[in-house]
């Protein structure tokens, strides 16, 4: 059972990456512990061995601590890289010629040139396009394209080293999403039962139905998270939030394609996007990167998590700073006090006018209503019976101060709940009872952990016909009584 803070419980939810820094158990215990609520595989890095290892890992700790962590499996993509130097690196100077040489049969890199992964490269780019390589920090300028040679000019000084990035500025590279790799990567995260499968350098619906039915053939039900960072991503933002479970804005490689004096209007649009088309939204990359070497955050930092949170962003997510940082630890506990921090000082005030219309499901509908009760009449909590997860989505995209306590018997779907803002999943079987016996068993479990007390009024949701998907159709206004039984408002 999830066990919450009695002061303030934090709503927003903390994704952390697993590494080298991670592996000691007594560490994956002291992150688990501070509040992450899913960790993050990259299986972009080191042997996939290493990420299933780190899976079952977090499985058994989780299991220890009593707490219920989501898994992460996020796939390389088509990530493009400049190949590697015969010594390691080089220094470039502003001005001076550089090629980019598409080929298997590239040499060994030096000052004047150095090979590509993406062989397609020449018929990608034309004179006067910027590449960005290593995130931006040397740019080169295509003057010319000479077979699979990129005649270029060094527009800054820079040292560049082996399998750095390369973005092109504006975006415009025609690779597909799910590369062959990835198509092997998501068998084995199949086989780990992850609870989420991240695709990066979605560019479409397309990529995201694709990646959908391979890990469906591969017998996973992994929720599917559309990585926005390119800048083809934003022109199909709409399409690509429809396609996917969960949307997650990588401000890494889309700070690059689209420059940094856009990145922060995006972050705010994409985020807006993904909680009106009711999907959940992750803010990703650098939140808290002084805390690679550092103790305590920059209030640069700070701020920025503080406005993420603000903004509604269901999670905020910590990459180098847990996987490879000196302060694991300490980054999550950072994290989670500045979140509860920003919860405490905005109140949210739903703007009902602007909900969705035209609603399809009952469940969206009971949602609707709930949150509104919420917002009016002073309610201490939801209570919401649900099998998949499903109602607990629809009641979070409205934004609320009240904590939403989700019961399910299925373990796989309180973990993708624990993504979910303002949701705690509960462990709670509902099988053979009523409505009404559900909702008093489930209400006793909250009194007795002390997180509702009598008095406290509750509107608890549930369908006719439990153990059913999406049936979720009724809603009931509560009230504990002074012997920690509902009563009154309605037929309980």
């Amino acid at each position: 059972m999830t066990v919450l803070a009695a002061d303030h419980p934090r709503h927003t939810r903390i994704v952390a990456t697993l590494g080298p820094a991670t592996d000691p158990p007594e560490v994956l215990e002291a992150v688990l512990r501070a509040g992450v609520d899913v960790v993050r595989l990259n299986f972009s890095h080191g042997d996939p061995s290493a990420q299933v290892a780190r899976g079952e890992a977090v499985r058994a700790m989780a299991a220890k601590i009593g707490r219920e962590v989501g898994i992460l499996a996020d796939l390389p993509g088509p990530k493009i890289r400049i190949e590697t130097f015969a010594e390691g690196k080089v220094q470039l100077e502003a001005g001076q010629r550089f090629d980019l040489v598409a080929s298997l049969e590239a040499p060994p890199g030096d000052a004047r040139q150095v090979g590509v992964s993406y062989l397609e490269l020449p018929a990608d780019v034309a004179p006067g396009d910027v590449l960005l390589l290593d995130d931006g920090l040397v740019q080169l300028q295509v003057e010319a394209v000479q077979g699979e040679r990129i005649v270029t000019r060094v527009l800054n000084d820079g040292v560049l080293s082996n399998r750095k990035g390369l973005n092109k500025q504006g975006g415009g590279l025609s690779l597909g999403a799910i590369t062959e790799r990835d198509r092997e990567l998501i068998a084995i995260a199949a086989r780990m039962e992850v609870d989420f499968i991240a695709v990066s350098f979605c560019r479409s619906a397309e990529d995201m139905h694709e990646a959908r039915r391979v890990a469906r053939a591969h017998g996973s039900n992994a929720a599917l998270v559309a990585k926005i960072e390119r800048a083809e991503a934003i022109e199909h933002l709409a399409e690509i939030v429809d396609a996917s479970d969960v949307v997650m804005v990588a401000r890494g490689d889309l700070g690059v394609e689209i420059g940094d004096a856009e990145l922060p209007g995006l972050q705010k649009k994409i985020i807006r996007e993904a909680v009106a088309r009711e999907k959940v939204v992750i803010t990703a990359t650098q939140m808290l990167q002084s805390m690679v070497d550092s103790p305590i955050p920059t209030r640069a930092e700070v701020l920025d998590v503080a406005n993420a949170v603000i903004d509604g962003t269901d999670a905020v997510m910590l990459s180098q700073e847990t996987a490879a940082g000196h302060w694991p630890v300490k980054a999550v506990e950072a994290m989670a006090r500045i979140c509860r921090g920003a919860e405490r000082q905005f109140a949210f005030d739903t703007d009902f006018e602007k909900a969705r219309r035209g609603l399809e499901r009952a469940d969206q509908a009971i949602a609707m209503a709930t949150m509104f009760l919420c917002e009016h009449i002073g309610v201490r909590a939801v209570v919401a019976m649900t099998e998949s997860g499903g109602t607990a989505r629809y009641l979070s995209r409205f934004r609320s101060a009240v904590p939403i306590f989700a019961f399910s018997h299925h373990a796989s779907a309180r973990r993708r709940m624990a993504l979910m803002r303002d949701v705690f999943a509960m462990d709670y079987d509902s099988r053979g009872q009523t409505p009404r016996e559900a909702a008093r068993g489930s209400i006793r479990v909250l009194v007795e952990a002390g997180l509702l007390a009598p008095g406290d009024r509750v509107v608890f949701t549930s369908g006719e016909h439990m153990q059913t998907h999406g049936a979720t159709n009724t809603l009931r206004l509560l009230e504990i009584g002074a012997d920690g039984h509902a009563t009154g408002l309605g037929e309980l």
